[in-house]
């Protein structure tokens, strides 16, 4: 294993650990993707509007569970400015329950058919670690994939997504949801965090995915002092070169250092997705797609 030397704009350097193949080039990127052929321009953040299907969920467990409320919820978000709709069957919320496969696909894939159907230019993408819930909804209309594990749940997810042709979003994670939040053991929180893209990286370009996003994965394997340290260095990510997707509504690292809970959290969302746009994420995933959008345009007007 050898050195790797980034330079960052205080004119300090770090040093982290990459894998021996792998080589990361500091330059400004083309943040672009390409989604079932529609060019989506990431120079200007967007924002991904989360709907999940699942009754236990931290925020919205159960509220969207017939097809009006889906319907509804859909409609909202993309007239709220959404470029992007993240349907997710598996709640991976810490200690959530495991969910079977063939359950998961029963949640999703119905659901996206019934998007499209009403909303045929939505682009939907779909969470999960299972290689074969991510192929059947790209056949059913889906435009990426969201992993929360980055293929380490499914070693065949990564071929699949290669062979789709699908953005893939690959999320830091140790374990599962379920014994996640007894792995925060970390040497270097940051130097793991890229040395594991590094390596995921790596691995995605063997099965010729070529537009990955990559997921900091608060909340996920951290602990709430972990969370703030990550983003506080949010943007020695961004120096990977990849689009950064950033996941922070309503969790619990933002209600339980405001001493309240998710419901009550959007203000502290709104604060935190600000200072992930000043440190170079490229999208929000939200369950407050309005409020997301207002940040967006305030960030774009400052930064005109």
């Amino acid at each position: 294993m050898r050195k790797f030397r980034v330079n960052i704009s205080n004119r300090q350097s770090l040093k982290f650990k990459v894998c021996p193949s792998e080589i990361f080039t500091v330059k400004a990127h083309k943040m672009t993707l390409n989604c079932k052929g529609r060019l989506i321009d990431l120079s200007t953040p967007k924002v991904m509007g989360i709907l999940n299907l699942t009754p236990d969920s931290f925020f919205d467990g159960g509220r969207y569970n017939d097809e009006a409320k889906i319907l509804s919820q859909v409609e909202i978000m993309l007239k709220d400015g959404a470029t992007f709709i993240d349907v997710g069957g598996y709640s991976s919320r810490p200690g959530a329950a495991d969910v079977s496969e063939d359950e998961e696909l029963k949640r999703v894939v119905p659901v996206i058919e019934l998007i499209l159907k009403y909303f045929p230019d939505c682009l939907i993408s779909v969470d999960s670690f299972r290689s074969e819930v991510a192929r059947l909804a790209v056949e059913s209309g889906a435009a990426m994939v969201n992993d929360i594990s980055a293929g380490q749940l499914d070693e065949n997810m990564m071929a699949a997504v290669g062979q789709l042709g699908v953005p893939y979003i690959m999320m830091h994670m140790r374990g599962t949801p379920q014994s996640m939040q007894s792995e925060t053991d970390y040497e270097n929180l940051l130097e793991d965090v890229i040395f594991y893209f590094s390596e995921r990286l790596k691995k995605a370009r063997e099965h010729k995915i070529i537009d990955a996003i990559i997921d900091p994965g608060f909340g996920f394997s951290k602990t709430l002092d972990q969370n703030y340290k990550l983003m506080a260095k949010l943007e020695l990510l961004a120096e990977i070169g990849r689009p950064i997707l950033v996941g922070i509504s309503r969790k619990s690292m933002i209600y339980k250092l405001l001493n309240t809970d998710a419901e009550h959290a959007l203000n502290g969302s709104t604060a935190l997705h600000t200072i992930a746009l000043s440190k170079g994420a490229n999208i929000l995933r939200a369950h407050d797609v309005k409020e997301a959008i207002q940040t967006v345009n305030i960030f774009n007007k400052l930064n005109e």
